[in-house]
């Protein structure tokens, strides 16, 4: 910060402590400040390739692994059609979403930082409380996704090195209680560490090792099609015969929930483009911004999943790097699963804080005399020039939800299954119904014209198709808890 910036702040500051006026309204009057916004916050300096690096960076990540097997249930014509399709609705409904940052102008109107805040200002009442209700729901089951994904290749890493060392001839099976176990206590430490998700380098080590595996991932399926000269799959995918026609049905309905889940990214959108500076209008740089990072992702997951089809056939494995596919060059399959490990490791925690935060202040506000909930417990740490802050509560119910996690993943280890469930389950409401229903008030649409009718016509389109992947991803649950025993079976 220069020295005009650091006076500036000073005088902001003093306002702050002598006069009773915002400071938001106070900077505005101001005219055009050099170095702060309309709203008192630091100048914000995002860029419509900013915003496109941290959209890629937010979307690319395990979802990308079940890509091939969702192509396979669904065949070389449909596959990709519905990922542009999915791809399409995404960026339409992300403009929307983004035109409901400001209230009111989009240029001068008042700032919403948070996905909450937007429904919060333009819905309201009931509807805030359900998109709570939603997106909680979802971080907890993401927490579960990544904890069966992460013990799938943490196995893989040891099975690939059993099956290197036994030249194929070992099937190399083993119980993944013990790896979600490890993960388990693993985040438990974490999530006793404040500010965790806050952690400069968090983000940074996230979209390396994401790239990482994704494109060991990309070029271990070009490898394989080159091994085979040919290209596998058919036009319709799996064949009946290999599944039954039921089978069949259930499975392309759950592939819709994988692609969903690949492109589930509309939580982070706001928080996204509150660091894109204006003028322009940030509704109109994100636009941009959404179309660059869109086409990037689908031609990226096009790749992905089409090479892994490719190179596999009906036989697409479920999670692209785990499902035993590629067993060599084993080193290589090492280093994807194990990018993939540490990614999620830290993404769980990206993705629970919300929600712990949501609980620990809900409690704090309920019960403010409570020692148990808000005193912290200085604990010196040796070698740390700061004692470490320990608060009961937090500890407790942090430690309780990871567990919780654990067992349910345990219960229910079936990547694919979860990963589609949780793609229907967030993608209508989060990704289609909030920001529609946002922008019509936004714009004051008038019910019944051409335009909110194409609006409710778009919402409900994609209610249906959510239904139906999460009827395709329960059936596959059902299916696979016959031939599953928890806690003792083998893979």
């Amino acid at each position: 910060m220069d020295f005009i910036c650091m006076v500036e702040k000073v005088g902001v500051n003093n306002n702050i402590h002598n006069q009773t006026f915002d400071v938001s309204v106070d900077v505005h009057q101001q005219g055009a400040s050099k170095c702060f916004d309309d709203d008192g916050r630091l100048k914000r300096t995002g860029t419509v390739w900013n915003a496109s690096a941290h959209i890629i960076t937010a979307v690319i990540g395990s979802g990308v692994l079940s890509l091939a097997w969702a192509i396979a249930q669904l065949g070389w014509i449909a596959g990709p059609a519905v990922m542009v399709l999915f791809s399409l609705v995404t960026y339409y409904t992300s403009t929307l979403l983004s035109a409901c940052y400001r209230n009111g102008d989009p240029v001068s109107g008042k700032r919403n930082y948070t996905y909450m805040d937007v429904v919060h200002s333009n819905l309201g009442g009931f509807k805030v409380k359900l998109c709570g209700l939603v997106q909680y729901v979802n971080l907890f089951g993401v927490a579960i996704g990544y904890t069966i994904a992460s013990s799938i290749s943490m196995m893989a890493i040891k099975r690939s090195n059993c099956f290197y060392k036994s030249g194929g001839k070992n099937p190399c099976k083993m119980n993944s209680n013990i790896y979600m176990i490890s993960f388990g206590v693993a985040e438990i430490l974490f999530s006793q560490i404040p500010d965790f998700d806050q952690l400069w380098w968090l983000s940074l080590v996230a979209a390396v090792m994401s790239f990482t595996y994704s494109t060991i991932g990309l070029g271990l399926g070009i490898g394989k099609v080159i091994e085979n000269k040919g290209v596998k799959g058919s036009l319709t995918g799996i064949t009946v015969g290999t599944v039954t026609e039921t089978e069949k049905v259930w499975r392309s309905f759950q592939a819709l929930g994988d692609i969903a889940f690949a492109y589930s990214y509309s939580m982070i959108l706001i928080e996204i483009q509150d660091t894109v500076k204006s003028p322009p209008s940030e509704s109109k740089t994100m636009k941009k911004a959404t179309l660059v990072s869109v086409i990037v992702t689908t031609l990226f997951y096009m790749l992905c999943g089409c090479f892994g089809y490719a190179a596999f056939g009906d036989a697409s494995p479920g999670n692209l790097l785990t499902g035993f596919g590629f067993y060599n060059p084993y080193w290589l399959l090492d280093i994807a699963n194990a990018a993939i490990v540490i990614h999620l490791v830290g993404a769980y925690q990206v993705y629970c804080q919300p929600l712990f935060a949501f609980i620990e202040k809900n409690a704090a506000k309920r019960f403010p005399n409570s020692d148990f909930i808000n005193k912290d417990i200085e604990v010196p740490i040796p070698g740390f020039k700061h004692p470490y802050k320990l608060n009961l509560f937090r500890s407790i119910w942090r430690t309780m939800f990871v567990i919780t996690t654990t067992i349910i993943s345990m219960l229910l280890p079936f990547f694919n299954d979860i990963v589609g469930l949780l793609g229907s389950l967030g993608f209508w409401p989060l990704t289609v119904y909030f920001p529609v229903e946002m922008y019509i008030v936004q714009k004051r649409i008038p019910k019944w014209s051409t335009k909110w009718i194409c609006l409710q016509m778009l919402s409900i389109a994609c209610l249906i198709i959510s239904i139906a992947a999460a009827a395709g991803s329960i059936a596959g649950v059902v299916s696979d808890l016959k031939s599953y025993k928890p806690f003792s079976s083998e893979y």
